[in-house]
């Protein structure tokens, strides 16, 4: 469904990602996880058309994301913190995106505006919201249009216990639909209750790309930090 093949990208003389070549599929919630400058960011940002490669290709569906871009309609991002018009109000955001995307306008999901009573603060400014209810807002948008590919940055950041649960509860739901996830996070007992594969990037590269599962039973951990320490620590 999503290919990358011997992706590179460098920003001056650093080489963030190097010979990237890996393939998603539907079906699959691939935690994607590595240290702090790892080529994580770089990597989504390529996946999204916001970062050009200088060297591999990138598909989707079999046609190079060059091609055509409205394959990003296929795609739901929640950033990490989600960057919105401090005087737009939150029903005016959601109104807006609806007009850019009328050719989805009837497989809309508007689950998470429920479950999170966005509705109550529609009238509400984004300048006025706290980090966390602007999370809230930023997975609504994601899930809005029903996309079959979800790329979620640190998506329970900032969330309260309840609405990280509400949000994990989601995902699963959703993962059962066949739809492709590629989740970035920092807190290990998510991507444990999430994923279905792990991806290890270090230094711009793919370290492994490995079932959940498979992972667990090649270390003989069941935490997920662990089954990572143990594994890496062979490597060096």
């Amino acid at each position: 469904m999503l290919q990358l093949q011997q992706v590179n990208k460098t920003f001056g003389k650093l080489e963030v990602l190097k010979d990237v070549s890996i393939g998603f599929d539907r079906g699959q919630a691939v935690a994607v996880i590595g240290p702090n400058g790892s080529g994580k960011t770089t990597l989504i940002k390529s996946i999204l058309g916001m970062v050009v490669p200088e060297k591999g290709a990138i598909t989707f569906q079999g046609q190079s994301i060059r091609v055509d871009p409205r394959y990003r309609r296929h795609i739901g991002y929640m950033p990490q913190i989600g960057r919105y018009p401090d005087n737009m109000q939150v029903g005016q955001l959601f109104e807006m995106m609806r007009d850019l995307r009328r050719d989805s306008a009837s497989s809309v999901d508007e689950e998470l505006i429920h479950a999170y009573r966005l509705e109550d603060i529609f009238h509400k400014s984004m300048r006025t919201l706290s980090g966390g209810t602007r999370q809230k807002v930023s997975a609504a948008l994601a899930f809005l249009f029903n996309p079959p590919v979800m790329i979620l940055d640190e998506p329970t950041a900032g969330l309260d216990p309840l609405s990280a649960e509400i949000l994990k509860d989601k995902i699963g739901r959703e993962k059962l639909r066949n739809k492709l996830f590629l989740i970035t996070s920092h807190v290990m007992s998510d991507l444990e209750e999430l994923a279905t594969d792990v991806m290890y990037l270090s230094e711009g590269r793919v370290v492994f790309f490995k079932p959940l599962e498979s992972l667990k039973a090649e270390t003989g951990e069941e935490r997920l930090g662990k089954a990572i320490a143990k594994i890496m620590s062979s490597k060096i």
